[in-house]
């Protein structure tokens, strides 16, 4: 029967094909419609997801992400990203791809993720451990050296050779911060204690890691701390034996009880979801946050059965005290490693000194690669 009065069989195609274009484009705008329902989150990771620290705990953020909201998100993620132009390209290609919001999850990507952010000033963008901002780009960062206080307590009391090894990252504030406090630490309960510093320059490269791991456990250190993300160090430290480490990033638990005693884990999901939500309402600004063990961001994980209970509970009075604020990780009196003075008896360190770190603390002799 003709459609519509169609008297020839051309007419009758040509209104079919019609009706059916018109179906499908109406189909088409409701899927869209759909899809622009949904807040679409991107991550940038430095490592791959299964690094087992780092990246392990961001993406363990954005999966927390998707299993807060359903259907109403999207999350993309990109790992192994090279910090500088290659980053640039990523994100730009996330924003080009219809992402609201973008977390940049390490320190070279400050700069890219300002110049993405200013291509794109109705995509919010939020970098982790930098601290450019833009009307468009917000920074976040854990106070990992709170962790570090207690990392470099147990290292004091455990160590027998004396000798503390540390395999360090990149020569940045965040870095430099953490060895100062774990030093100063295990100087307070270790008077003889001495730290021995490899740079491995990378975040994540399991060979360097065990390398430096190898090379410090030659050098005579019990004890080994990393700034790495990998379990490398762990693994060779197990090989070694009778050397103790502490988790990076994640709680590495599946080196305890030894050579894993503790950890610092980082705890990214309720940020994640706070900032998802805030980009959800409408509410997102622009914000500089910097929380750490009492905020929950920072976590110490479980402390092994083979620290013994005496340190174990100082350890954990040593948490409470962070966390409650009533002792701060840089209380004085303090000196720089060049002698000069730095906090007096009873002061503290504020945020702008600890954000700009650029020495070590007296009692250190290594020198910070320019």
């Amino acid at each position: 029967m003709p459609l519509d009065g169609a008297n020839t069989y051309g007419e009758v195609h040509m209104k079919f094909t019609k009706l059916m274009t018109g179906a499908a484009l109406a189909l088409g705008l409701a899927t869209a419609a759909v899809a622009e329902d949904k807040t679409k989150v991107g991550f940038v990771f430095v490592g791959p997801v299964g690094d087992g620290g780092w990246t392990y705990e961001h993406n363990k953020g954005r999966l927390a992400v998707e299993e807060s909201f359903g259907d109403k998100v999207e999350t993309v993620f990109v790992e192994s990203v090279a910090e500088g132009p290659d980053s640039e390209r990523v994100m730009t290609e996330m924003a080009l791809n219809g992402a609201d919001l973008i977390f940049t999850t390490s320190f070279g990507y400050m700069d890219p993720t300002i110049n993405v952010a200013a291509k794109f000033p109705n995509v919010k963008f939020e970098h982790a451990t930098g601290y450019k901002q833009a009307d468009n780009v917000s920074v976040y960062s854990a106070r990992f050296y709170e962790g570090r206080a207690i990392q470099g307590h147990i290292a004091g009391k455990m160590t027998k050779s004396n000798i503390i090894g540390y395999i360090a990252s990149f020569p940045i504030p965040e870095v430099i911060r953490g060895i100062n406090s774990a030093y100063i630490h295990a100087k307070k309960v270790n008077p003889d204690v001495e730290f021995k510093i490899i740079w491995a320059y990378t975040w994540f490269d399991p060979a360097k890691e065990a390398d430096a791991a190898k090379v410090l456990i030659e050098q005579g250190a019990d004890v080994v701390l990393q700034h790495t993300d990998s379990t490398a160090p762990q693994a060779a430290a197990q090989d070694a034996g009778n050397v103790i480490t502490f988790g990076q990033a994640s709680d590495m638990g599946q080196y305890g009880p030894l050579p894993r005693v503790s950890s610092i884990i980082d705890d990214w999901a309720p940020y994640y979801i706070a900032r998802t939500q805030a980009v959800m309402d409408g509410t997102w600004t622009s914000t500089s946050t910097w929380d750490g063990i009492g905020a929950g961001m920072v976590g110490i994980g479980e402390i092994s059965d083979a620290v013994p209970a005496d340190v174990k509970a100082e350890a954990l009075a040593l948490k409470a005290s962070l966390a409650d604020g009533s002792y701060h990780a840089f209380t004085g009196p303090l000196n720089k490693a060049d002698g000069s003075a730095w906090l007096a008896a009873g002061e503290t360190a504020n945020d702008g000194d600890l954000a700009g770190m650029g020495f070590y603390v007296e009692g250190i002799t290594a020198e910070i690669p320019k």
